[in-house]
Order: C-alpha cells, then sequence, then structure tokens
C-alpha cells in the first residue's frame, strides 16, 4: 500500500488529469489476491448474490460512492442491533457470533475476496441469515455508507501492525479513524479492539483516551507491574530487551472478549509467545 507521501504526483492514467482520483489517505489494506477454487468458489456463486451487498464504485474497486447509503432494515429484512466488524479476514470470529446471536445482525467488511468466499462457506454450512458483507475500504464505509449513530457495535480485531515506525501513519486506528467510528456508533455503543503488539496497543489506547466521544470501559484495570503490557516489557517478549522495572501506570486494558472466537490467526499469535491485548470504549 502507499500514500501520497510515498509517491510523487500520478503522470498517467485518470489521476494526471484529475487528482481526485488520486487518494489522500491510506486505505485500510493491503492489496491480495483473488482467486477462488474450489469450495470458496462454489459458495462464492451461491451465496454472494444474497449476502454479498452490492456498493456503487468511486473510482477504486473497493471505494464507496459519497451517495450511497446502507439501508439496514431493507437489507436484512428487519430491525435489529447492529454489530460491523472492520476486517472480518475468514469471516470466523463474524459467522460464530452471528450463529449464537441470532437476535442481531451483523456486517463483514473486508477488501479481500478469498476471505469473503470463506464467509459465504462459514454462512452456508451454518445457515446463517442475519450476516452481510461488503467489499469496500474501511474508511469509506464509516464516512459514507453507514448513517450515523446506525451500529451498536464495532469491531476491529487483530488490523495490520505496520511495525516499521516510517509507516505507522499508515495504520487504520489513528485520531481520524476514532472520529469516523464516533460518527456511526450510537451513543451508549460499543467499540471493541484487540492486538497482538504491544505498541499499536498502545497507540489504540492513547488514540481512544485522547478521543471525547468515548470513554474506556475498564479503566485502570490490568496495569502495575502485572498486566499484559508490563508482561511484554519485563519479559522481553516481541524481540525486545528486558526492562525488569517496567510497570504500566495507566492500564486500562480490558479482559479478552467472550465474544470473540478463538480465530486462526489470535492462535497463530499465541503460539508464537505473542499476547493479546484488548480494549473497550463506550461511545458517550
Amino acid at each position: 500500500m502507499s500514500t501520497p507521501e510515498d509517491h510523487k504526483a500520478p503522470t498517467s492514467g485518470l489521476a494526471a488529469d484529475d487528482l481526485s482520483y488520486y487518494r489522500t489517505e491510506p486505505v485500510s489494506f493491503v492489496r491480495r489476491g483473488s482467486r477462488l477454487h474450489g469450495k470458496r468458489q462454489d459458495a462464492w456463486e451461491r451465496q454472494s448474490g444474497r449476502y454479498l451487498l452490492e456498493v456503487p464504485r468511486h473510482h477504486a474497486d473497493t471505494s464507496v460512492r459519497e451517495d450511497f447509503g446502507f439501508d439496514t432494515a431493507r437489507a436484512f429484512g428487519r430491525d435489529a442491533p447492529l454489530t460491523v466488524e472492520i476486517g472480518s479476514g475468514l469471516g470466523e470470529a463474524v459467522a460464530d457470533a452471528a450463529e449464537r446471536h441470532p437476535e442481531r445482525n451483523f456486517l463483514a467488511v473486508e477488501v479481500y475476496r478469498p476471505g469473503l468466499a470463506q464467509l459465504m462457506v462459514r454462512i452456508e454450512q451454518r445457515g446463517l441469515t442475519n450476516v452481510r458483507a461488503v467489499q469496500a475500504n474501511a474508511p469509506e464505509v464509516l464516512d459514507v455508507m453507514l448513517a450515523p449513530g446506525s451500529v451498536d457495535e464495532l469491531w476491529v480485531f487483530f488490523p495490520d501492525p505496520w511495525h516499521k515506525a516510517r509507516h505507522h501513519k499508515r495504520r487504520l486506528v489513528k485520531e481520524s479513524f476514532a472520529d469516523k467510528a464516533a460518527r456511526v456508533l450510537a451513543p451508549g455503543g460499543t467499540w471493541r479492539l484487540a492486538t497482538d503488539w504491544s505498541d499499536y496497543a498502545e497507540q489504540m489506547r492513547a488514540v481512544l483516551g485522547g478521543a471525547p466521544a468515548f470513554a474506556n470501559l475498564h479503566p485502570g484495570e490490568r496495569g502495575g507491574a502485572d498486566g499484559p503490557l508490563a508482561l511484554v516489557r519485563r519479559g522481553g517478549l516481541e524481540g525486545r530487551d528486558r526492562d525488569p522495572g517496567f510497570e504500566d501506570a495507566t492500564g486500562g486494558w480490558a479482559p479478552r472478549f467472550e465474544g470473540r472466537i478463538l480465530t486462526s490467526f489470535e492462535g497463530k499469535a499465541l503460539r508464537a509467545g505473542r499476547l493479546v491485548f484488548d480494549l473497550a470504549y463506550a461511545r458517550l
């Protein structure tokens, strides 16, 4: 993924004549392959017409045209609390939650076509009717597609950490994204986040802690010398040097969200010896 800061202005294509075709912010994903095979291809052909939302595009194939609005009652055939998962991956978390909570509606936001196809497999296998999916860039979904105050819960689990310092500007969870989340969440709604990298966890905590629209649901919890951040620093995890005297004076880490199934991604992180940081905030 690239940003305008990384490259010179375009000299060919549509963007050379009209800079509105040239993105001014990072997108929320890394481009990957999109070929489907076997069960994924079959499920995509059978189910995507029903469960994948048709979105009018702006310029890019994952953009959302500015005049498009998501009618939840029409899409789901009912009014129910809406949970939106940003970056649903292979659909493990959203499919499991939808099966356990048939009284809720779920929207999976993902750009990776094979991931969406795998979600179609899960929808078909479990007979789910309360899941819809959209192949779109997350910031545009929050800016354009979703109505203000229409979301009951927003999930951002294990977004790309962009490890190098010069790439931190590409991380999804930052001040501008918090504003977008505040726009779509209803008062009293919940924003749940998780990451397996401590420096991104600290960034998330700082961003949400500085956002006037949100309040931490677990202020001060799991800090000190025994909390997860201290365990990383004191134990020299994530390839860091040990810091035996480190204490986390802020805390604010949520217990692991019981509504999130242990996905293959999270399991891989745990087997690699990383800790998972959960955060939960209420929309004021």
